[in-house]
């Protein structure tokens, strides 16, 4: 690892996987080499797509137990743990960011990280040596998302990094988990990946806020569009500057894209 970063943090948005992503040899030592590679953070901030709270609330200062928000695995899944250190000083620069008259901002002192939030960490920073802290997704909404980034970005200059934590198509009614992994992307996952990748590397911001209209296959990448929403928050905090984004990971997971950005 290098050492602890004392210059303006990039931001991330990664697709996520579910628990057993952790069985992916190849998946797992992407986001190892992702994490290797990345300044050393103070902190990180996670927006989870598994995690719709509104007004924005903010997840436990300290370590708590995880939440297993999932269901039917087998129980080795529900054994994972990952004690990372609580970040009471990031949530008060949080709340010192967002909040204002008719902007609360609410505790949820005994939630702990969801798997949107910890399976990826579990591999980027295993020795669970970073402190971590979650915050909810209060809206769904492009734009206001884009502005909640805009309004965190300040943090980036405190090395803390910013991550959301989605799926770059996810659409689990269309998933074959009795097919391989590597299985040939349906045309609906690849094509809306080819408009992604072409419409970041643009930096097309009001395209992005618009894909559910501009995107091929939109409805079917993305039938809800939680696990496309933490996108904007990631580029929110960099809106400002010009958008470079650099793919860290690409390819497909049973036809879902497990596209993954960073943006300096």
């Amino acid at each position: 690892m290098t050492t602890e970063s004392q210059h303006r943090m990039p931001t991330l948005f990664l697709s996520h996987g579910a628990p057993p992503l952790a069985d992916d040899a190849t998946w797992t030592s992407e986001l190892a080499s992702w994490g290797h590679d990345l300044p050393r953070p103070r902190a990180v901030l996670v927006v989870s797509a598994h995690w719709e709270s509104a007004p924005l609330t903010v997840a436990a200062t300290e370590t708590v137990p995880l939440f297993y928000d999932f269901y039917g695995f087998p129980q080795r899944y529900y054994d994972v743990t990952y004690p990372a250190p609580g970040a009471p000083d990031l949530a008060a620069s949080v709340a010192k960011l967002v909040a204002a008259p008719g902007t609360p901002i609410h505790q949820d002192p005994d939630r702990g990280l969801d798997h949107g939030a910890y399976v990826p960490l579990a591999e980027m920073y295993p020795d669970a040596d970073v402190p971590v802290l979650q915050v909810s997704m209060p809206t769904l909404d492009p734009a206001e998302l884009l502005a909640l980034g805009r309004r965190l970005a300040p943090l980036r200059d405190e090395g803390v990094l910013i991550l959301g934590s989605g799926f770059s198509t996810h659409n689990l009614r269309e998933m074959n988990m009795a097919a391989p992994p590597d299985i040939t992307p349906p045309s609906w996952s690849s094509e809306f990946d080819d408009w992604l990748d072409r419409t970041l590397r643009d930096g097309d911001i009001d395209t992005l806020i618009d894909f559910e209209s501009k995107a091929p296959a939109a409805a079917l990448a993305h039938p809800r569009t939680e696990h496309f929403a933490p996108l904007f928050v990631a580029l929110g905090a960099v809106a400002d500057d010009r958008v470079e984004p650099t793919t860290a990971i690409d390819g497909f997971w049973y036809g879902l894209s497990k596209r993954s950005v960073q943006f300096s």
